[in-house]
């Protein structure tokens, strides 16, 4: 795998290899691993000195549907979740424990409004998972009386650009709480800022010492 596939870049707890790179180069659905990257780069270098904000990986967020309620809470705490204002959770409709699944789409803790809020770039395709994980951690991040709000967001004119939705709302809303503390009032994304993405991904992996 190593010598077919070589390491782009590894960066904190992720490993990009040149297949999940190739990923950005055309029109083409994005895996965990190009997900877990920018995550990893919003926890340790953009939003490195906010602690409102959590970023939990995809692959993290797939293990919390499985976990039992004390592995869960064990997570949870090591990373004083309770405390955070804001949790961000890639959410992917996989129904089984490993990789896979087939879309992406953005749920979102906010502590300050009492609310999970879900974004879906392909209508309310990912709702019943959404609830599901919702319901699984509440309890352990002080949120029991949370609500649940499906909000209407930009939607993806393709089959294949929901990993650059879910990314581009993530950066759209983590910039706007740690200015306002809330969601509620966030304007909507724009068209061209999702176009653009898949380039200033590269650029960045580049920038980071990656190669593409």
């Amino acid at each position: 795998m190593s010598k077919t596939d070589p390491i782009s870049l590894s960066f904190h707890d992720s490993c990009l290899r040149m297949s999940d790179v190739q990923l950005l180069h055309g029109p083409r659905w994005l895996n965990d691993q190009i997900l877990s990257f920018y995550y990893e780069y919003l926890s340790h270098v953009k939003y490195k000195d906010n602690n409102d904000l959590y970023f939990i990986a995809p692959e993290v967020t797939q293990c919390m549907k499985y976990m039992d309620d004390s592995e869960l809470e064990m997570l949870l705490d090591k990373n004083n979740a309770a405390y955070k204002l804001f949790i961000f959770f890639a959410l992917n409709d996989n129904g089984a424990t490993e990789e896979g699944g087939s879309h992406w789409s953005l749920l979102v803790m906010s502590q300050p409004e009492k609310t999970f809020f879900h974004f879906d770039s392909f209508g309310n395709s990912n709702t019943a998972t959404s609830v599901k994980l919702m319901n699984r951690v509440k309890d352990f991040l002080g949120m029991r009386l949370a609500k649940f709000c499906p909000m209407r967001c930009l939607q993806q004119a393709n089959g294949y650009d929901c990993g650059i939705h879910v990314i581009c709302m993530t950066d759209h809303i983590a910039d706007y709480v740690s200015r306002f503390e809330m969601i509620n009032g966030l304007p909507g994304l724009h068209i061209e800022t999702v176009k653009a993405k898949r380039a200033e991904l590269l650029k960045l992996i580049l920038s980071l010492g990656g190669s593409c």
